[in-house]
């Protein structure tokens, strides 16, 4: 059975396996973008699926840190900056 951890760091984006005896792998260490706006939480990646259901990788970065809400996205080719996060019901 193939057992995974990692840990959320700042710093560039970076993730790659180590090849173990036996077949099996360990992820090293995640590690992103620390978050300018507020200086305490890191930024992650989120994707989603187009209209045809082609996936959309990194469609929008958002802070880890709560309190602060700092978002980037992508939407019909245009970049928005701090749109308002609110839940969806799709």
């Amino acid at each position: 059975m193939r057992s995974e951890s990692s840990r959320l760091t700042s710093g560039p984006a970076n993730r790659s396996e180590t090849p173990l005896g036996g077949g099996e792998s360990v992820d090293s260490e995640l590690q992103f973008t620390k978050c300018l706006r507020c200086d305490a939480g890191v930024l992650l990646p989120l994707s989603d699926y187009g209209r045809d259901g082609a996936p959309i990788r990194f469609k929008a970065w958002v802070c880890s840190n709560p309190e602060c809400g700092f978002n980037i996205r992508i939407d019909n080719g245009e970049i928005s900056i701090g749109r308002t996060i609110a839940q969806s019901f799709k």
